[in-house]
């Protein structure tokens, strides 16, 4: 009994704690066994998020707002194992995208145990930790509406350095033209504008308020969904860099808002993924306040398909830990 009124007060100590904080900052008399016990069932729990390793180990205590809603098909016992496993997956799959090159278990072992692997460049660590930590992001801000701040913490937080060049804003929108040159499937040079820099904040603001607008959603309807907010944002193309890791993150707000998994795309899926967001690309042409976002949704056809051929790896993530039982 003693002991069970000690957890209770160490629980309601930790929820006020507005900063990380280790294991010897906490007020209570238990031994330090026991104490641990409750921390590892807590992180387990999916209470407690956990960082660093050994001495470096810091703990800090989740808002429920920052649960996304799917945990609530899942055992308690069981959340803390699955929002790690679909933080390596997610965070590994976008960033590999963009060449990085840790795998899934350095990815894993970097945001674990909060150490480096040997041989590989600290900008590819800083990528894995900063995407982590804009997915950490992403479900705090669940319970409200995305806005434009929301958004430029998000792509700072994916940013790997402090750049001072004032052609390279963190946190702001693009300030210069961008595009990008690719090869067609009959080998033909093309070279993809995005929307210049005076047009970025109007039509940001419709994609902004396409997220905020699109409501409760149905699995088969999650595709569709993801891959029109994808498709528009990587087309507008509002940063100088992280678009592609933005686009991921932002196209799944709708469906973590539905209590749906996050969809990702798998490292083996790059090249048609490319080819299919070049091939919608290159048909609309490049966007304007005019234009707006999507002025030709039906192109988006083959690009929804694909994108719900790839929802199966999280499914199947989810229905493995929401059948297992209470216990």
């Amino acid at each position: 009994m003693a002991n069970k009124t000690a957890q209770n007060a160490t629980l309601d100590w930790v929820k006020t704690q507005l900063n990380p904080f280790s294991i010897h900052d906490i007020p209570v008399q238990v031994p330090e066994r026991t104490l641990r016990r409750w921390l590892s069932e807590w992180v387990a729990q999916g209470v407690l998020q956990r960082t660093g390793a050994r001495r470096s180990t810091r703990y800090q205590y989740r808002q429920e707002a920052s649960l996304p809603p799917f945990l609530q098909r899942v055992p308690s016992q069981h959340r803390g194992s699955l929002l790690k496993q679909l933080r390596d997956l997610w965070t590994h799959t976008s960033t590999a995208l963009e060449g990085n090159t840790l795998t899934l278990g350095d990815t894993h072992f970097i945001l674990e145990e909060g150490l480096t692997i040997s041989g590989k460049p600290l900008k590819e660590h800083q990528e894995v930790v900063g995407h982590a930590r804009a997915i950490e992001l992403i479900y705090q801000g669940l319970a409200g509406p995305l806005t434009e701040q929301r958004l430029f913490d998000l792509h700072r937080a994916v940013q790997t350095e402090v750049v001072t060049d004032i052609y390279k804003p963190s946190g702001a929108w693009k300030n210069e033209v961008n595009g990008t040159y690719v090869v067609t499937p009959d080998n033909q040079q093309v070279f993809i504008e995005y929307a210049v820099p005076s047009e970025v904040p109007p039509l940001m603001k419709e994609l902004i308020a396409a997220i905020n607008a699109a409501g409760e959603m149905s699995f088969d309807q999650a595709a569709d969904c993801y891959a029109r907010i994808h498709a528009g944002f990587v087309h507008i193309h509002p940063f100088w860099d992280g678009n592609g890791r933005l686009a991921r993150l932002l196209a799944n707000i709708p469906l973590l808002k539905s209590g749906l998994p996050p969809l990702v795309i798998p490292l083996e899926e790059r090249r048609a993924y490319i080819q299919l967001l070049a091939e919608y690309e290159i048909g609309v042409g490049q966007l304007n306040r005019r234009t707006g976002v999507w002025p030709n949704e039906a192109a988006l056809s083959e690009f929804s398909a694909f994108c719900a051929q790839q929802y199966s790896l999280t499914m199947a993530l989810l229905e493995k830990y929401s059948g297992q039982e209470d216990g």
